[in-house]
């Protein structure tokens, strides 16, 4: 089972479940990650983290675990006399909250899109929230249900038993990082209410604890995101080809279709922008009934959200 003490380094289990004690991503976590680990490199080490975050011991754990899960800061090698590794903001923190950063107030539904992409769309990320993006095929559950079928998929492809509770404590928290759970007397919970996920609408309650997929177009949704997934998507799976389906892209397990619950019009839509979002070095085309994406390479997946970030803020 992979620990707070051990996500994600390079060498890394099959399997991720635990690390954020119970807490979903907040609203200024992410952005103060990546800011005060380039003042203070060791940050996660320090006795003082409490203070110079701001929060109590176990957030302190939570926030490292969340910058981890969503790719905002990366790790490197171990730092001499510890068993820990060096951790440094990635290309993709530097971007969203470093120097000059795009959006260091999550105020754009980009970010909170591309944050559930890096979560969701990998499966070398958080396991719970792979599995039920990814290889859950109900289009109606309930966290029993979830639960059953997890514990089933981790037996079968690790060949081992994991710990019932650790698997459980991560549906909570997936359920409260994307659904909005209200109650007539006490309004909406406070652990969905800081939660910037919860804007997506990706999950919803159709009946007291049945829980469902919203699929559909998701207006938030910037095509210049599906785009810089895709890329991404593509160059993981498939990076010395230059064509790649409609159908991969739509439907496979780490797919943009997949992890951003798109029907099939909304994503075709969306890949209709992709040659002018990448200057002609990705073309879609259709034609007899064949839909299939092209590219020239190189094409770096990252210069699209440069690019839809410095156009937003008028550079």
């Amino acid at each position: 089972m992979q620990t707070e003490s051990t996500i994600p380094g390079l060498e890394q289990p099959e399997h991720w479940f635990s690390g954020h004690e119970s807490f979903a991503i907040r609203h200024g976590w992410l952005p103060k990650a990546v800011t005060r680990i380039k003042e203070y490199p060791d940050i996660f080490l320090r006795d003082d983290a409490l203070v110079l975050l701001g929060v109590g011991k176990n957030m302190v754990r939570s926030i490292r675990h969340w910058a981890l899960a969503t790719r905002v800061l990366a790790e490197g090698s171990f730092v001499p006399g510890t068993r820990s590794r060096s951790i440094t903001p990635s290309a993709l923190g530097e971007l969203l909250f470093g120097d000059g950063a795009a959006d260091p107030y999550l105020e754009d539904p980009a970010t909170l899109w591309v944050l559930h992409w890096e979560l969701s769309g990998k499966k070398d990320g958080p396991t719970v929230w792979w599995w039920m993006f990814n290889e859950l095929h109900d289009v109606e559950f309930t966290k029993a249900r979830v639960l059953a079928s997890l514990l089933q998929y981790v037996g079968r492809t690790e060949g081992k038993k994991i710990a019932e509770q650790s698997v459980s404590k991560d549906i909570d928290c997936l359920i409260r990082s994307y659904l909005t759970r209200s109650d007539p007397k006490e309004g909406i919970a406070e652990e969905s209410l800081e939660c910037p996920l919860v804007e997506l609408g990706l999950l919803q309650e159709l009946d007291d604890g049945v829980l469902a997929f919203n699929r559909g177009e998701h207006p938030s949704l910037p095509p210049a995101v599906v785009a810089y997934a895709t890329l991404d998507y593509w160059d993981r799976m498939a990076p010395h080809k230059n064509t790649m389906t409609f159908d991969q892209v739509a439907y496979q397990p780490g797919s943009p279709g997949r992890v951003f619950k798109l029907t099939e019009n909304a994503l075709s839509e969306h890949l209709e922008a992709i040659e002018g979002l990448t200057h002609k070095k990705v073309t879609y085309d259709v034609t007899a009934g064949l839909r299939q994406l092209y590219r020239r390479p190189p094409v770096e997946a990252l210069s699209v959200l440069c690019e839809y970030y410095d156009k937003n803020r008028g550079r």
